[in-house]
């Protein structure tokens, strides 16, 4: 019993130890060093439907219309354009929002 209360005193000085000296966050944190990494931002302007498909609450379906609207109407100016799109609304749009950015379309060059 003695012996057992004096390893989980030396496991518990120990993980004080390694949390006073920072080592813990970085283990916690994985290989990257950081608890919480944002995702890469997704364009909707030159995003596939299968990469628009990994955003939270987008289906299948819903990336083809984006991919659709976006060939037949041009880029779009901004991400609240995609309220535009058909099956979006402001809630949708809401889950996914802080996952997208939509760069300026590129000007082509004269010759």
């Amino acid at each position: 019993m003695v012996t057992k209360i004096l390893k989980c005193t030396a496991v518990v000085v120990l993980l004080i130890f390694l949390g006073a000296a920072g080592v813990l966050p970085a283990i916690a944190a994985g290989p990257e060093g950081s608890t919480k990494e944002k995702p890469a931002l997704v364009d909707i302007n030159s995003a596939s439907a299968a990469d628009l498909e990994k955003l939270p609450g987008l289906g299948p379906s819903l990336a083809k219309r984006i991919v659709e609207f976006r060939e037949k109407n041009g880029p779009f100016q901004s991400v609240d354009d995609l309220i535009k799109v058909q099956g979006i609304g402001e809630k949708s749009l809401a889950r996914f929002r802080e996952f997208v950015t939509a760069s300026k379309p590129q000007k082509k060059q004269q010759q």
